[in-house]
């Protein structure tokens, strides 16, 4: 349990791309949620904070049958308790090629 004076901070939407801006797994549900969760790890420990801090994660997905494979990613990546968490479909994301679109919102330590 994190125990420090935090602030929070939030990542945008991030894709299933890597630093060239290429979609990651075509049609792979499982290598797109991956690719995303590494961006937002990136993310978060570029602002001192990381996964092992997340609070919050929303997931964008445009098949809520693939809960159950987020679910397996979730559990590599964090311990219980797991941070909260939304799964929503959507009827489309910003790139056709897209299953998944990730957000989160992770602890700071602050001063």
């Amino acid at each position: 349990m994190l125990r420090f004076r935090s602030v929070p901070i939030g990542t945008s939407g991030e894709a299933p791309i890597d630093a060239h801006g290429t979609t990651v797994g075509h049609g792979d549900f499982t290598a797109q949620a991956r690719q995303a969760l590494t961006n937002v790890s990136t993310v978060l420990k570029n602002a001192d904070s990381g996964l092992d801090k997340a609070v919050k994660l929303t997931a964008f997905v445009t098949d809520i049958d693939h809960q159950h494979a987020f679910a397996a990613l979730r559990a590599e990546h964090y311990a219980p308790p797991f941070p909260a968490e939304s799964f929503i479909q959507v009827a489309a994301l910003a790139d056709p090629d897209w299953l998944v679109e990730i957000e989160a919102i992770g602890a700071v330590a602050s001063d």
